[in-house]
């Protein structure tokens, strides 16, 4: 059997043997170790012997037996009992034989809300779920986050610390702390995606591994979550952004604005999918940011060329979501789509407003937007600011002929800045509801 299908078989098993093992022994330092070590043992005995009937079960059995012997040796070693003994939850310190049949429930999801406690940084939650439920090694990590793989071992240990000294249990939240953890996870998978999407620093505009993880993550959220809205609309969100990577860079490696992208580039199974989601979505509410991010990122894709993209439906979108966040970002976004719809003179009535928020006032993308509808050009024709407005030997040359420039500062789809917030925001506000992405939504 080739090494590869081994592999494709061990990954997605990885995080639910550990969550298994967690949740009978605790202590998930020395269970990732334990967990680790059935994995090796699989991945160099499976092609010659062939794969178990069992894996799941095989992997969870290797695992405990191995993590008994660990904790066996740190008892002799330490004679620390006591402590061994709160390694276990109450209810579970008479720990099943090792050989044991495995329990068929997929721990997954509780290892993720586990990783993304609110207690921890989001730094912290970040590498800690690509460690123990994206599987990634720490170099790989590290790499990923442009950091000393020293550093991001400390900052993962730690983590792991935390979360043992806390004695949170290993289980579900139940009512409104589930409601606020799965806010969470759903924030840290949305920054891991955007740190691949749109990279805050290295060379290359787009870390490519990182955006799949975040999607294989929220795909595994998904399907154990089908029914939730917001998981299903951050899944679309994804999706529908990322059709449009293989055409947002040039062969230099130069962003290209989503004006003059090649359309024909975007993939048509990725927008396809998202549309579906957000489709299936929407109508069930309440409706939150990330659907509501996503059905305007299904406008975008869904449109044939930059001419005929339906701004007043983007309009309409953007002022729902401003009724869940008072993130000035989104109230940007807004403007931008106002004057798109009505003219840049709307839009820049809008900006006035923004420029008394201090939270934005000094922003870059609030002066790079100004800037550009400043430019002739800068909106639909027919509203255009004299030519007094434009300030002295800026947006033109000295022959007034027109600058070609543009806004790279300035993205449609909010990145961490706007969603800081959302998992502190209540995810059960409700919300006017929005239609199928292609219809005119009514905003109110």
């Amino acid at each position: 059997m080739p090494d590869t299908e081994v592999g494709d078989l061990l990954r997605p098993l990885a995080p639910q043997v550990l969550g298994a093992v967690v949740r009978r022994f605790g202590h998930i330092d020395t269970a990732e170790d334990a967990t680790q070590e059935a994995l090796l043992a699989a991945a160099m005995q499976w092609p010659k012997e062939g794969i178990p009937d069992n894996p799941r079960g095989w992997l969870i059995t290797v695992a405990s037996r191995r993590l008994t012997d660990l904790l066996r040796s740190e008892q002799a070693r330490q004679r620390r009992e006591d402590t061994v003994a709160r390694w276990v939850l109450p209810e579970q310190w008479l720990a099943p034989a090792a050989d044991s049949p495995a329990s068929e429930s997929d721990d997954t999801l509780i290892l993720l809300f586990l990783c993304c406690h609110p207690s921890l940084s989001p730094a912290s939650q970040i590498a800690l779920t690509l460690r123990a439920v994206g599987g990634l090694t720490t170099a790989e990590i590290a790499r990923a986050f442009l950091v000393p793989e020293a550093t991001m071992t400390r900052r993962i240990t730690r983590a792991k610390q935390h979360i043992k000294d806390s004695g949170v249990p290993f289980a579900m939240p139940r009512g409104s702390e589930r409601t606020e953890r799965l806010g969470a996870v759903l924030h840290v998978l949305y920054l891991i995606f955007n740190e691949g999407y749109a990279s805050t620093s290295g060379p290359s505009l787009q870390r490519t591994e990182l955006a799949a993880e975040a999607i294989r993550l929220a795909r595994m959220v998904h399907r154990l979550l089908p029914d939730d809205g917001e998981v299903t609309g951050l899944l679309a969100l994804m999706m529908l952004t990322d059709a449009r990577r293989p055409a947002r860079t040039g062969p230099d490696g130069g962003l290209i604005p989503m004006a003059e992208q090649d359309r024909g580039l975007w993939n048509a199974d990725s927008i396809a999918e998202g549309v579906a989601l957000v489709t299936e979505a929407l109508p069930r509410g309440p409706t939150g940011p990330y659907q509501l991010q996503a059905a305007i990122a299904a406008i975008h894709d869904e449109a044939p060329d930059a001419q005929a993209t339906d701004w007043p439906q983007i309009v309409a979108l953007y002022e729902l979501l401003m009724l869940t966040s008072e993130n000035p970002i989104v109230a940007l976004n807004h403007a931008v789509a106002v004057a798109m719809a009505s003219g840049p003179r709307a839009g820049l009535d809008l900006l006035g407003v923004l420029e008394a928020d201090e939270r934005i006032a000094g922003d870059h993308r609030l002066h790079a937007v100004r800037a550009h509808l400043l430019l002739p050009g800068g909106g639909p024709a027919g509203d255009q600011p004299p030519a007094a407005a434009l300030p002295p030997r800026q947006g033109r040359p000295p022959d007034g002929r027109p600058v070609s420039w543009k806004p790279t500062g300035w993205r449609w789809i909010p990145r961490e800045h706007e969603q800081r917030d959302h998992h502190h925001a209540r995810r059960d506000r409700p919300v006017a509801a929005a239609r199928r992405p292609g219809r005119r939504v009514a905003a109110g």
